[in-house]
């Protein structure tokens, strides 16, 4: 029993602390060391998208322009994910030629 509460409390003490701007807020987060660098682009990117789209589109209001920046985000990982099925589906394909090929080789 003391060792899971001493692994939750050191488990606790690993965790970093840290601010992110975004859309003129500031996101204080708790989150693990390895996590920060790809925390700490992803707001980048999100400002950047941000700026393209208030300098592209007539925006009133940042809860357009995050929406927007999300769309675009959850767009990219779906096509990545479109790809690598894609991609997948035409290595197999070859696999099947080849493996058919060598059959009839061997035959």
């Amino acid at each position: 029993m003391y060792f899971s509460t001493f692994r939750v409390k050191r488990q606790m003490s690993n965790q970093l602390k840290i601010k992110l701007s975004i859309a003129d807020r500031v996101y204080p987060l708790t989150i693990d060391p390895s996590q920060e660098e790809g925390l700490r682009s992803a707001s980048k990117k999100i400002e950047v998208m941000i700026k393209r789209f208030e300098q592209s589109y007539a925006v009133r209001d940042k809860q357009d322009v995050l929406a927007m920046c999300a769309l675009q985000f959850a767009a990219q990982v779906e096509q990545r994910v479109i790809d690598k099925d894609n991609s997948e589906h035409d290595i197999e394909n070859k696999l099947e030629a080849l493996n058919q090929l060598l059959q009839e080789h061997l035959s």
